[in-house]
């Protein structure tokens, strides 16, 4: 929670001193009563005593006033909403080193698996395109509401060449950043970024990131792999493993967020959480009239007590 006003609660600090005053005035009529009638003869001129009644109303009272208090700092809460339409590139790594068998049965196979389980989660009315990157950048798919040419597109996935990463998400800001027709709004995009390695060749993927930071597009990365991924080439095993400080700065720094898998189960559940992310916005709603109301209600409740255990008969 948040609030538009926070220098109202300031006034929170004056609370202990309404009950303090409140206090001191309750012993003074504490007081009061034993000075009226010797203590053997109390039971019989009061005998009923309100107890724990007495003190109810004047705390609902100063419940009421903290709300107050909170209200007029116009309290704020962040929700998640349904955003009605938006366009989603799956910026896939293809390049050698998804051969790598860390990740069952290969982290290509893993990555593509992964991405029909977006396609599963992902609402309808969401668009999702493919870009495949190695030594070069392709647009597999534009981003369209055909979940089928989309799994097309996964489909023919091949592990090859290097890691251009910083030109696939070029590709797929350019392509994010076309309005559907001349004259139409652009509509809000997302990227999520599946790699394994280091970028070897290309654009920076830093300074690409900023630039999708500037036009409100979070690049969401996933680093696919472990430590013990290796691949043949030649006559050697090359390690590969996953550059995850790289793909969490991409993150960063375009206002996303990072993910890691380390198999193909976890892989699956990360595109499962980034197709609920992507398919929701989050929006600040003020609660004032809600905290208002809620004084009110214990206001009231305040008075109905007084008046149903302390007023005076006509």
């Amino acid at each position: 929670m948040s609030f538009a006003a926070p220098w109202f609660l300031l006034g929170l600090l004056a609370v202990p001193l309404v009950a303090a005053v409140y206090a001191r005035a309750h012993a003074r009529r504490l007081r009061a009563a034993e000075a009226f009638a010797a203590p053997a003869l109390r039971s019989a001129v009061a005998p009923a005593q309100p107890g724990w009644r007495r003190h109810l109303p004047m705390v609902l009272f100063g419940l009421a006033l903290v709300v107050l208090l909170v209200a007029l700092a116009r309290p704020e809460v962040t929700v998640a909403v349904p955003i009605e339409r938006a366009n989603v590139m799956l910026v896939t790594d293809e390049s050698s080193s998804m051969r790598a068998t860390d990740v069952e049965p290969t982290r290509l196979e893993a990555a593509r698996h992964a991405g029909e389980e977006f396609l599963d989660g992902v609402p309808d009315r969401i668009r999702v395109g493919v870009v495949a990157f190695s030594t070069h950048s392709r647009l597999a798919s534009p981003p369209t509401e055909d979940r089928e040419a989309v799994r097309r597109a996964l489909d023919l996935l091949r592990a090859k060449g290097s890691t251009a990463t910083g030109d696939a998400l070029d590709l797929a800001l350019r392509t994010l950043r076309r309005p559907p027709r001349p004259g139409v709004r652009r509509t809000p995009g997302a990227i999520v970024l599946l790699s394994d390695g280091r970028p070897t060749r290309g654009r920076d993927p830093v300074g690409v990131a900023r630039q999708a930071r500037r036009l409100g597009i979070p690049v969401y990365t996933v680093a696919l792999g472990t430590e013990r991924g290796v691949i043949q080439l030649g006559e050697r095993l090359v390690p590969v493993p996953p550059d995850r400080a790289g793909l969490e700065r991409i993150a960063e720094v375009s206002g996303g967020r990072a993910f890691s898998a380390d198999d193909a189960g976890q892989l699956d559940a990360v595109y499962r959480d980034l197709a609920e992310r992507v398919a929701t916005r989050h929006e600040s709603r003020e609660m004032t009239a809600a905290a208002v109301a809620g004084a009110l209600v214990l206001m009231l409740a305040g008075a109905a007590g007084s008046l149903r255990w302390f007023a005076r008969p006509v």
